[in-house]
């Protein structure tokens, strides 16, 4: 059963959630997106039991500190078990050429010589292209460019089990070039910095951020039928956000809504889900 593994759901500047990363779990390996902002990552990794070993591949969709940062981590732990003999095979970072370029300076700072000697040689950084496909585990993703006006940021489209298809579009509303790729969708996973009711409390527009309302609209319109909600603003809804998220989203949108906590695994074959939240559980 294929799984998604929320490591975080949070806006760069929170302090009570974990930034947004995830893990797709195919039962066999993990493909890791985006590292959080930090060290937090290796505590994800402790607190929900992941297996190292079992991380071969990873992609980052920009070069923002809530995302970037935590993938050196990651880096600098892969190269350690390397060095020690207690990883096999090779580690892939997938990302646009730009972003990768900044991944190999930061780890030639931050790394011991001997870590940073598995850079090209078993820790691999690979470019991706806007529109491109790679065979990543037994998912094909297609990724593409979300024309951010902020720093260039890929997302993808990724196809799994017996004709099923997740998009997932970054931390910013989709292009209208992306909105395409939502066609014959089962899940899409998009950011809601705040609710609509409280655009003007924390003016999501003014970081080319939507509200739940936005994305809820989308995913109504392509008819998706899976809607998971996250990278969030942290005060005003805390202790609440699942419950206030998906109200709000049900004014918008009929599909199952998924709102998950850090730390929560969902299930990826929507024939469990048959009704809202239904499938979410801590690791």
């Amino acid at each position: 059963m294929d799984r998604l593994i929320v490591l975080g759901t949070g806006t760069a500047i929170v302090t009570r959630y974990y930034n947004t990363s995830f893990i797709l779990d195919n039962g066999e390996g993990y493909f890791l997106v985006d590292g959080l902002g930090g060290r937090e990552v290796l505590t994800q990794f402790q607190e929900l039991n992941l297996d190292w070993t079992k991380l071969h591949h990873a992609f980052l969709t920009h070069n923002h500190t809530d995302h970037l940062l935590g993938m050196i981590w990651v880096i600098r732990m892969i190269a350690y078990q390397m060095v020690w003999g207690k990883y096999d095979g090779d580690f892939t970072l997938f990302g646009h050429q730009e972003l990768l370029d900044s991944v190999r300076c930061i780890c030639k700072i931050c790394l011991q010589p001997r870590e940073f000697a598995m850079m090209d040689q078993r820790i691999l950084l690979v470019c991706v292209m806007d529109g491109e496909s790679r065979k990543i585990m037994d998912y094909d993703v297609t990724f593409f460019d979300i024309r951010s006006k902020k720093d260039r940021q890929f997302a993808f489209a990724l196809r799994y089990g017996i004709g099923k298809k997740l998009v997932f579009f970054g931390d910013e509303p989709p292009c209208e070039s992306g909105k395409s790729q939502l066609l014959d969708a089962d899940w899409m996973l998009a950011e809601a910095f705040c609710l609509y009711d409280e655009r003007h409390i924390h003016t999501p527009y003014d970081y080319h951020h939507s509200t739940v309302k936005e994305p809820s609209e989308i995913a109504e319109a392509y008819g998706v039928k899976n809607l998971v909600l996250w990278h969030s603003e942290d005060t005003t809804t805390y202790g609440r956000r699942k419950e206030l998220y998906s109200e709000e989203s049900k004014r918008y949108y009929r599909g199952n809504i998924w709102v998950p906590d850090d730390g929560e695994i969902i299930s990826l074959d929507d024939t469990a889900n048959d009704s809202n939240q239904l499938g979410t559980f801590n690791i």
